[in-house]
């Protein structure tokens, strides 16, 4: 029996659209074991608790590549982190069941590997990067490849997230961005996400609340949330760094510095006031991402 703890993720970050993503310590634990045959999912809402669990299916294509031949399983699913509001619960799915598949057969794949198996079933590797490495992980898919590379921020930052009791589809999100941009977009954007990247290493955090505007999904997907905006210009009052949208919405992240104690009452205060309920959650990065051990020994076992 294995256990799976792996990390939230807040993907896109501002301009970072697709390609830039961070790991944050909210986990979902995934608890595994192999039996002769059947299959118990447990800890889900009953609809998931079939073969079409996410967990299960990206452990039967990781078991493909590996040429392991599956028996049964009991999955049990301890979710800390919310669904459907753009924190990666679906990445820590994916990533899970890669993991748990490599770990019952042996361990003959290496991170590089799970990575790309896990970027098939998800379509991009902004969420499930950072969710396998920890810290943020810039990252692109080319060739049948994905190339990555990990940052680590000073512990003086922060983040905030806002989460509302109401949830966005990814499918829906994704139905109202433009099918074309212009030019002067898409400069506009890597400008932006080459600035937040250097300030972020660099330690230039006044440099973040220009770095983080975004002209490729933030304007289109902020209309699909309730007061977003007055929400954006309450949080800039609050002398934060930076907000943007995590992931495809509509949980609203904000980074600010350590010393900054004002900020979480204040904006609790004001998001009272609006018609939606809205938790609160103050976060650190998560720089370890994934994590598997037997709980027979309780000992970690390293993934190559």
């Amino acid at each position: 029996m294995i256990q799976i703890s792996v990390p939230a993720t807040s993907a896109n970050m501002g301009p970072g659209f697709d390609c830039m993503g961070i790991a944050l310590n909210i986990y979902n634990t995934f608890t595994i074991q192999e039996i002769q045959e059947g299959l118990n999912i447990s800890g889900c809402p009953l609809e998931l608790c079939n073969e079409k669990n996410l967990i299960y299916q990206s452990m039967l294509q990781c078991f493909q590549v590996i040429g392991y031949p599956p028996k049964g399983y009991n999955i049990h699913i301890e979710s800390k982190i919310p669904l459907s509001r753009g924190l990666g619960s679906s990445a820590t799915c994916i990533i899970g069941g890669v993991l748990a598949a490599n770990e019952i057969a042996g361990n003959p794949l290496s991170k590089e590997e799970l990575l790309c198996i896990a970027n098939k079933i998800e379509g991009h590797p902004d969420n499930i990067a950072p969710a396998l490495f920890g810290g943020i992980v810039l990252s692109l898919y080319e060739e049948d490849k994905v190339y990555y590379n990990k940052l680590c921020l000073p512990k003086e930052l922060k983040f905030c997230a806002l989460i509302p009791d109401f949830s966005l589809s990814t499918q829906q999100a994704r139905e109202v961005l433009p099918k074309k941009i212009s030019y002067e977009d898409a400069i506009f954007n890597i400008s932006h996400a080459s600035l937040l990247i250097s300030a972020l290493l660099n330690g230039n955090y006044d440099l973040l609340k220009h770095a983080c505007q975004d002209r490729l999904h933030q304007p289109y997907r902020g209309e699909l949330i309730p007061h977003y905006h007055e929400i954006i210009e309450k949080c800039k009052d609050l002398d934060i760094l930076c907000t943007f949208l995590s992931g495809a919405g509509p949980t609203i992240m904000t980074i600010l510095k350590q010393e900054n104690q004002n900020f979480v009452p204040s904006i609790k205060k004001y998001l009272n006031t609006l018609s939606h309920h809205w938790n609160v959650i103050e976060l650190q990065m998560d720089l370890k991402g994934a994590q598997v051990k037997s709980i027979e020994s309780l000992k970690k076992h390293p993934i190559k």
